[in-house]
């Protein structure tokens, strides 16, 4: 059996990878490893007076960020498919 190189796959490519492979002990630790090391973006401290509006605006540019990446990808299969 061929060893798997998840280095070597996107951070897309991983989280698919592991979605289909649930048992792959070692997929989801590199998983893992790869999320714990991005940096992590301080929106607000919990003393901060605009806490509630500053972690909404987080919230709403995320989910928009999605479904802008989920347009994105629609467009891209759509001219594909012509």
């Amino acid at each position: 059996m061929s060893r798997i190189d998840y280095d070597a796959m996107s951070d897309a490519e991983l989280k698919q990878y592991f979605l289909k492979h649930r048992g792959d002990q070692a997929a989801f630790q590199a998983y893992l490893d790869r999320i714990n090391q991005r940096p992590r973006r301080i929106i607000a401290s919990p003393d901060d007076p605009d806490f509630d509006e500053k972690v909404q605006a987080a919230i709403r540019q995320k989910l928009e960020a999605g479904r802008s990446r989920r347009s994105q990808q629609a467009n891209n299969s759509n001219a594909a498919d012509s």
